[in-house]
This record gives structure tokens, C-alpha cells and sequence, in this order.
């Protein structure tokens, strides 16, 4: 497990504060009195007598502690409590979503392939090792001192294997999710997970959200009237997912150069092969990597470990 523990030690850990909630927990800001290092406590509460511990927990705990990559938080410790379990993860003080809000922008070009090298490397990794995160998201992406990223929250994550099989479509939140998933698409696979590093992307070059939809339908549209309505010759099959309708309004799709006036003509080309509307067509993380929009950031490669 790589140094991870499991402890019933309840004075161990002191809360300072409440840092945020999600659909599965509270996490809190916390000092670890052993070490006197913070950390950060994750809490899960189940009810012992009849559904013990949530099934999200158990699958976070499982792929967590065989995921060690210097851009994934580290899940180092986990307190079991009667009912209530707290996963306990090094502290980083801030996510790219607050990072974007306070810094000015545009990012110069060293940090924001930097960011891409080391969100591509930890997702390259995950998939390696056969694992979908499922939910990325700026939010999710933390960033410790030295503005070094590393992906967080694996509560939606899953191993898969190979032949894909049907999985749920309850994943990913609205603004990052696949096409192919909010088409109703249930048997999908790594792509869908490159889909929501292309938003990331479109976001730190403008510093804002690029498919901001209010609801399921809006979502479609809102990436439609950017990218154009996919149809059986653009995207073949597409007509048969559960979602899927004719009568959809037909829009052609907008050039990226519009939308990112300036930014860097391979960069607006890596952009476009993560932001492909069919998932066979999404470029992977490898070679992602490989993209000579991010070679040409050689020197951050040789420092970070490509897996």
C-alpha cells in the first residue's frame, strides 16, 4: 500500500476547518498531532448495521492505493470511526478553479503546458493501469507550493477492462461530460476522460468554462453550436444512441481559431483532436503527450516521469 495505514485513533487527527462537500463527503483541513504535517480528512458516514461502507469509498480506497504517481494526490491514511470513515490525504491549498479566478490571465505558455504535461501523465498513468477517473474537473485538479498539479477526488473512478462492457452514465459533472455519455452511450472507455481534459484545456487558455450548459439538453447544444451536430457521416453510430434524435437543430461547426483568437495554431490543434465529438476519433493520452504542441515543452517532460 505504499505506506497508507488504517487507524481507529480518533484524537489523531485535529480539525482546523471545513474545506468543501461533495456528492459523497465532507472534507476538512486538519492536523495530523503524530507528524504535526496538515492533511486533508475526507469523511464518509454509513450506517454500520445495514449498509456499511458506501461502495464509492471501498472502489476509492481499492484504486487509490495502488494509483502512487507524483501527480496524484496521495491517500495516506484512512480512520475508521463507528460509523464514520475518513480518508486522509495530503494537504494542498488550492484547486485550478480558485488558481484561474486569481491569477491573470492568459497563463503563460510554460504554465499551461506544464499543467496539460502533468494532468496528461497522471490520466496516461490511470489508464495504463486501467482505471477511468470519471469526473475531471478543475475543481478536482490540486495544486500544491510550487503550482505542481496533481488529480484528486477517485469517489467516481472505476477499474474497466478489456472488451469495455455497459457502465453507468451517471458520471462526470454536466460541463466536462462526453457527448457520448449525455447521448445515453452506457459501453465507453477512455476517451471520455480526454474529453474532459479538452475542456480543462479550452478553460485555463480563456479562464472560463467553454460548454457552460444548464441541464442535459442545453449541454448538447451548447457544444453542438460550437463543434456542429454530429450526424452518421461525422460520427458513425451515433444515431443509435438512446438520446440521439433527427430533429435535432443542425448547426456547422465553429473553428476553434474564433473562439481562441491568438493562441497557438498546434495548441488550437491539440485542442481540437481532444475535443473530438466522435470518441474513436479522440486523440489518447500518450499521444497527447506526443502532440508536438507540448514536445515543443521538452523541457518539462524530461522532469516529469511519463508513464
Amino acid at each position: 500500500m505504499s505506506g497508507l495505514t488504517i487507524t481507529r485513533d480518533k484524537d489523531r487527527y485535529l480539525k482546523i476547518g471545513k474545506l468543501g462537500e461533495g456528492a459523497y463527503g465532507k472534507v476538512y483541513k486538519a492536523e495530523d498531532t503524530k507528524t504535526n504535517a496538515i492533511v486533508a480528512l475526507k469523511k464518509s458516514v454509513f450506517k454500520t448495521d445495514k449498509e456499511g461502507i458506501p461502495a464509492q469509498t471501498i472502489r476509492e480506497i481499492s484504486l487509490l492505493r495502488d494509483l502512487i504517481h507524483p501527480s496524484i494526490v496521495s491517500l495516506q491514511d484512512v480512520l475508521i470511526l463507528e460509523n464514520k470513515l475518513y480518508l486522509i490525504f495530503e494537504y494542498l491549498e488550492q484547486d485550478v478553479r480558485h488558481f484561474l479566478d486569481n491569477t491573470k490571465l492568459p497563463l503563460s505558455e510554460y504554465m499551461l503546458k506544464k499543467f496539460l504535461i502533468q494532468l496528461l501523465t497522471a490520466i496516461n498513468y490511470c489508464h495504463s493501469h486501467r482505471i477511468l477517473h470519471r469526473d475531471l474537473k478543475p475543481h478536482n485538479l490540486l495544486l500544491d507550493s510550487n503550482n505542481d498539479l496533481k488529480i484528486a477526488d477517485f469517489g467516481l473512478a472505476r477499474a474497466f477492462q478489456i472488451p469495455y462492457r455497459p457502465y453507468t452514465t451517471s458520471v462526470q459533472t454536466l460541463w466536462y461530460r462526453a457527448p457520448e455519455i449525455i447521448l445515453g452511450c452506457e459501453v465507453y472507455n477512455t476517451a471520455i476522460d480526454l474529453w474532459s481534459v479538452g475542456c480543462i484545456m479550452a478553460e485555463l487558455i480563456n479562464g472560463f468554462p467553454l460548454f457552460p450548459g444548464r441541464n442535459h439538453i442545453d449541454q448538447l447544444f451548447t457544444i453542438f453550436k460550437v463543434l456542429g451536430t454530429p450526424s452518421e457521416s461525422s460520427w458513425p453510430g451515433v444515431s443509435s444512441l438512446g438520446y440521439f434524435s433527427q430533429d435535432f437543430p443542425k448547426w456547422t461547426p465553429v473553428p476553434l481559431e474564433r473562439l481562441f483568437p491568438g493562441f497557438n495554431e498546434l495548441g488550437i490543434d491539440l485542442l481540437s483532436r481532444l475535443l473530438s465529438m466522435n470518441p474513436e476519433e479522440r486523440i489518447c493520452a500518450r499521444d497527447a503527450l506526443n502532440h508536438p504542441y507540448l514536445k515543443s515543452g521538452r523541457i518539462l517532460t524530461e522532469r516529469i516521469n511519463i508513464h
